[in-house]
């Protein structure tokens, strides 16, 4: 939906507030994008603000907007800034809704901070478990029935929650009082801008100068991989999913994940589409469209074992397909790779995933030997 522009020089030298950047103010209404320590994310922007930073986080789907202003417990607050929200770090607790949240609180060994989560019965993260049946962290409920005596009793510093259309979680913070942090990750379309929201818990943690230095290293690997595709002429045509209850939703060509396909040297075959979401697409159109594709990427959360026989008897249609009938489905099991989890934050090794199956003799150097993580190739 967005070009996406490299528009700071040094984000190390940034984050870390060095002295003569992080004396710059940035007024309500200016925003100067030089500034701007966010590079993928188009709902997120980061500017240093005094001695600490101002967070802007965007809901587009919403057409809604939060300013929050980030200083560390020692830092002083001018009187005029004393009537915004803000927010004191290192934080002490938090409560996460989304594992996308929690997981880089794991990553940077800040845990123990997350106080409560949603739905730890999907989560296969045997430390969060621990934690969970420790009671060092609470379930508190699911996304559509939020436990609100739970949510009071934690008293946490922050909620960290998903801003979903059909969702409204503002009775919390009246009822709790703890700041709500909207996080909208999952609207971004570039894989590299979905991983930066990484930075938003490492301002809450104290992290910065951790948290740079982690996506900066993302960054890295992903385009040198992307640039292995660069000059492929021969694109195996791809698409993707399976329809759910009838209905088959397949992502758009401005998508998440066709971003993936793309740079991994894949040829989309909704490429042309320009939605960033999903399609709804009759079972004929896909057949008709996806009928000769080389491959079929699929996610799996299956209890049973998954397999061609058990996808033959779930669907006639479905034995049709080329990538069917050449064993070409490209399957993550979600219940064991916690792709919901980690991927988010690890698009190089998504991206690997992709380029080992489409073009594995470009894999070479560090990526020599490398197996597949999250999509590996069905074989039974």
């Amino acid at each position: 939906m967005r070009n996406f522009i490299f528009i700071l020089i040094s984000i190390i030298c940034i984050l870390s507030s060095c002295d003569d950047v992080a004396k710059n103010n940035i007024s309500e209404d200016e925003r100067n994008d030089s500034l701007n320590l966010v590079r993928y994310a188009e709902n997120l922007d980061i500017y240093p603000y005094e001695s600490g930073y101002k967070l802007i986080i965007r809901n587009i789907s919403l057409s809604q907007e939060s300013v929050f202003y980030i200083f560390n417990d020692s830092v002083k607050v001018d009187a005029e800034i004393n009537n915004k929200q803000i927010i004191r770090t290192p934080i002490q607790s938090a409560i996460a809704f989304s594992s996308t949240q929690w997981s880089v609180f794991q990553k940077l060994n800040e845990l123990d901070k997350i106080k409560g989560i949603l739905e730890s019965n999907y989560t296969k993260n045997k430390e969060v478990l621990r934690l969970v049946d420790e009671g060092k962290i609470i379930d508190v409920g699911t996304s559509n029935n939020v436990n609100s005596e739970k949510v009071i009793h934690l008293q946490a510093d922050l909620i960290l929650y998903t801003p979903y259309p059909t969702i409204d979680y503002s009775y919390l913070e009246e009822l709790c009082g703890s700041i709500m942090i909207p996080f909208p990750d999952y609207l971004e379309q570039h894989p590299l801008g979905r991983a930066e929201w990484m930075k938003v818990v490492g301002l809450l943690c104290g992290k910065e100068k951790e948290v740079s230095e982690w996506f900066d290293s993302i960054v890295k690997r992903y385009e040198s991989l992307t640039e292995l595709c660069f000059e492929v002429k021969e694109k195996p045509t791809v698409f993707s999913d399976l329809p759910f209850e009838n209905q088959w939703y397949v992502p758009g060509g401005n998508s998440y994940i066709a971003k993936i396909f793309n740079d991994a040297g894949g040829d989309y075959i909704w490429r042309d589409n320009e939605t960033a979401g999903s399609l709804h697409v009759d079972a004929e159109s896909v057949l008709f469209k996806a009928h000769d594709a080389d491959f079929w990427r699929v996610i799996n959360s299956y209890d049973t074992p998954f397999t061609y026989e058990k996808l033959a008897k779930e669907n006639e249609l479905y034995p049709l397909f080329k990538a069917f009938k050449d064993k070409q489905i490209l399957v993550c099991n979600a219940r064991e790779s916690a792709y919901f989890e980690q991927s988010q934050y690890e698009p190089d090794i998504l991206l690997a995933d992709f380029i080992y199956h489409f073009h594995p003799e470009l894999l070479k150097n560090e990526w020599k030997n490398y197996a597949p993580k999250y999509f590996k190739r069905l074989m039974r």
